[in-house]
């Protein structure tokens, strides 16, 4: 089969992509045949070996898929041959098939495609996740959402909307901000200008948001902090921008503020029927047509350098998938 193997850290380019043999079934997994694979930012860290947990080499990227089981193992049960599935693999879905634990996988359903269903397990479970059990985010707060025509962002968007927030969407780009509006949200911020604090506090009557989800990180956090209300949360779910931000501990004194974060895939492991429900929740939400997953850019598997640097390059709106 062919697969994208990582053999030494660096850029997107130095990836190769060649005939690897099948992966071997163990006990507990599946294999599937993978038909999409959706990348995220930890992808790009990951092959230039500044992720915080790094597999051994060579490796393939790719952390969702979803596809086709094509085989299942003695001690599986509960899916069989044939069934379409999706779920998060951590790193190896740049491959035409892989071997994965049947627990950490989810029936796809008939009106999801594939590229979306690939897309679902990180973005939005981080989201929901962020904004459900770190946040506690109640109908009728402002929900400031940074980075929100990036896959996290764009989840993160319409979560909060169908939990009933008020959503200030905020992003470097009209375009990017213009996906955010279709997306659901009610306000929308350009912040290419640097500034992202004064508008904020001219959406919000000075008062700052109760909610601020932030995947950016970098000179932004610290706006992020003083663009926030009393009692407010800051979560801290990335660091796309670059540095990673201090945090001024005055300004949490002063506002009584929360600064919380966002580890999805420890608290996935940790709480699997916590994150099992919050699934169950997000299907219905999916079924229901208030959140709807935008494919920005999907590229064939032999063009997974491109489709990386897509991300890497922040050129990104919604999920960026690979097609296998």
């Amino acid at each position: 089969m062919k697969a994208v193997l990582c053999k030494s850290y660096g850029p997107a380019e130095n990836l190769t992509f060649e005939e690897v043999n099948e992966p071997e079934l163990k006990p507990g997994q599946v294999i599937v045949d993978v038909k999409a694979s959706a990348l995220n930012f930890p992808d790009v860290l990951m092959i230039e070996g500044k992720y915080q947990s790094q597999p051994e080499f060579p490796f393939s990227p790719g952390g969702e898929i979803a596809g086709i089981i094509s085989a299942v193992a003695s001690d599986v049960d509960g899916w069989k041959v044939g069934d379409a599935v999706f779920g998060g693999s951590g790193h190896g879905g740049f491959a035409e098939k892989l071997a994965i634990s049947a627990k950490g996988l989810k029936p796809k359903p008939e009106s999801m495609s594939f590229a979306q269903a690939s897309g679902i397990s990180t973005t939005y479970g981080t989201s929901y996740y962020a904004l459900k059990q770190r946040a506690n985010l109640q109908p009728g707060e402002t929900l400031l959402v940074l980075g929100a025509a990036g896959g996290v962002g764009l989840a993160a968007v319409e979560l909060g909307k169908a939990m009933g927030a008020r959503v200030i969407a905020a992003a470097s780009t009209d375009e990017k901000l213009a996906v955010a509006k279709t997306a659901g949200a009610d306000e929308l911020i350009n912040y290419s200008d640097g500034d992202l604090k004064d508008k904020v506090k001219a959406l919000t009557g000075g008062k700052g948001a109760d909610v601020i989800y932030d995947p950016v990180g970098g000179p932004l956090f610290d706006q992020c902090m003083r663009s926030i209300n009393w009692y407010g949360r800051v979560l801290v779910v990335g660091f796309v921008g670059g540095d990673i931000p201090r945090v001024p501990t005055n300004l949490v004194l002063l506002k009584s503020c929360q600064v919380v974060g966002v580890f999805y895939g420890a608290f996935s492991a940790r709480f699997p029927e916590d994150n099992a429900q919050n699934f169950a929740e997000i299907m219905s939400m999916f079924e229901a047509g208030k959140i709807s997953p935008l494919i920005g850019a999907e590229y064939p598997l032999e063009e997974y350098a491109q489709a990386l640097n897509c991300l890497a390059e922040r050129r990104a709106v919604g999920k960026v998938v690979v097609n296998i």
